[in-house]
């Protein structure tokens, strides 16, 4: 039990050295991995080496943890990430048009 509270307290202290500043920059990427996790597919379905579009629930449940990110940035006032995700929402209502009426 003691070398678990040993390895515990290091592993918190080592953590208690990352700052504000990093743990945001670990927040917006993850918002541009999940704004690009759809973007593979929907090339594919313009490029035409396939006909099958992602599944619908993986696409509603990338959307709305964006659209949640959304709300909370718009809450704190963080623009970096409003603008990131409203151009990542806007890029992929763009290949979706592009999809279905091109």
């Amino acid at each position: 039990m003691e070398k678990f509270n040993q390895l515990k307290n290091q592993l918190f202290s080592y953590f208690e050295g990352f700052t504000k500043a990093t743990a945001d920059t670990f927040a917006w990427m993850s918002v541009v991995v999940l704004i690009g996790a759809t973007i593979p597919g929907f090339i594919a379905v313009m490029a035409g080496a396939t006909d099958k579009m992602p599944p619908l629930d993986i696409i509603l449940m990338l959307w709305t943890g964006l659209l949640l990110y959304f709300v909370k940035s718009a809450i704190l006032k963080d623009m970096l990430m409003v603008v990131t995700i409203g151009f990542g929402f806007a890029i992929q209502a763009v290949m979706l048009g592009l999809i279905y009426f091109v």
